[in-house]
């Protein structure tokens, strides 16, 4: 294999690829990463970070300048559209188990932009802009690269390993032929984000609060600029119909009224899936991030769990690389992080969701009751945060073989 072959190829340059891309730098392994867009989206997608999240990123230095340019939030709640408070949670409790005990409310192109800036001046990571990895084939030396410009002209790179971090229509995971198992959820989800201030209006609320209703659950989250608002939305209408102005304002006006007309900023409909890949790893090439696994974003698990995905699979992959382990070694990543997917974020992600659409009153009364008891009981209140927040499914990895 030639000197330029003896490099990583990662396909994608969102936050999941960059944290990939500057583990591996950072011990020296030559990597080459392949991005659609040269311009840096500063869109509003993911915003919340878990504590074990902070803790990884506190090896670049980067949780500190994240910190620095977002909302610091101790406390968040479930409560009742109709009766207020359920149950008020308590970060703080995690002290001891994390650097971070609080989630970090922080627009995810603020990560994406710090770790940009740090690999532009490594001199182990090649950035291919304007380009997409279309396809793949491998050896069972090398994994060969087809990626397309934008003027459609192609190009074949070749590398040891692949990293596929190119989102929820991966052509990586397409090429590989691996299943994406699971399921659509009905509802559409409709996010809209507002200079209103929800904190004011509404007494005592915690900057991230998820509202269960019988009709329509919402979620408030505040950024350090905005609140953002998710509602559940008929499948049956059209894009055009459900970011209608009118319609979207008297939703608005339905879960907090207000005297003047709301201002948003920013609103996007889109469809939720609950999908794991049937493989993570595939001779060479790896999955990781939304082209591994989809979820609901109730409980802002995708982002940090990909985030996840990349610090694992890259500690496993350095000691390989370096002779220091054998190659079936890898296959422990798929263990580890698929069976967390499906224990742990699939599981919450939909718990989550069906609770807060629950609207058989027994059963509704049944779940307040539990969280009730459960923020009233330290020791259990403390293990609901740890899964929560991702960081017992950190600790239960070390049970996998």
């Amino acid at each position: 294999m030639s000197e330029k072959n003896e490099r990583v190829l990662i396909v994608g340059a969102g936050p999941v690829g960059l944290v990939a891309a500057a583990s591996l730098a950072e011990a020296g392994i030559p990597v080459t990463i392949i991005e659609r867009s040269d311009e840096l989206p500063q869109d509003l997608r993911a915003s919340t970070f878990h504590p074990p999240t902070l803790d990884m990123l506190d090896r670049f230095g980067i949780s500190e300048q994240l910190v620095a340019r977002g909302l610091v939030c101790p406390h968040w709640q479930f409560r009742d559209r109709s009766e207020g408070i359920v149950a008020h949670f308590d970060l703080g409790l995690l002290s001891g188990e994390t650097n971070h005990p609080y989630r970090l409310q922080c627009e995810q192109w603020k990560l994406t932009e710090a770790l940009r800036s740090r690999l532009d001046a490594s001199d182990c990571v090649e950035m291919i802009y304007g380009a997409i990895g279309t396809s793949l084939t491998q050896d069972a030396d090398e994994v060969t690269l087809t990626t397309e410009r934008s003027d459609g002209s192609t190009e074949l790179l070749k590398g040891r390993y692949l990293i596929a971090c190119d989102g929820a229509h991966s052509r990586m995971r397409k090429s590989l032929d691996i299943e994406f198992e699971g399921l659509t959820i009905p509802e559409i989800f409709l996010s809209m984000s507002t200079e209103f201030d929800f904190g004011k209006a509404i007494p005592d609320l915690a900057p991230i609060a998820y509202l269960t209703d019988p009709d329509e659950w919402a979620v408030l989250l505040r950024t350090p600029s905005l609140w953002r608002v998710l509602l559940p939305t008929d499948p049956g209408m059209t894009e055009e119909e459900i970011k209608d102005p009118a319609l979207m304002e008297r939703r608005l006006q339905k879960l907090c009224h207000q005297d003047g007309t709301y201002d948003v900023v920013h609103a996007t409909a889109y469809r939720v899936h609950q999908r794991v890949a049937k493989e993570y790893v595939k001779g060479r090439a790896f999955l990781a991030g939304d082209a591994a696994h989809l979820n609901n974003p109730l409980g802002g698990m995708g982002m940090n769990g990909g985030i996840h995905d990349a610090v694992n699979l890259v500690e496993k992959l350095i000691p390989v690389w370096r002779g220091e382990a054998e190659p079936s070694s890898l296959d422990r990543y798929e263990r580890q992080r698929r069976q967390v997917c499906i224990d742990t974020v699939q599981e919450q992600s939909m718990r989550n969701r069906k609770m807060m659409a629950e609207n058989d009153p027994e059963a509704r009364a049944r779940y307040h009751d539990e969280l009730r008891a459960i923020v009233a009981d330290p020791a259990r209140h403390k293990d609901f945060l740890m899964r929560s927040s991702m960081l017992q499914s950190l600790k239960d990895l070390e049970e996998v073989a």
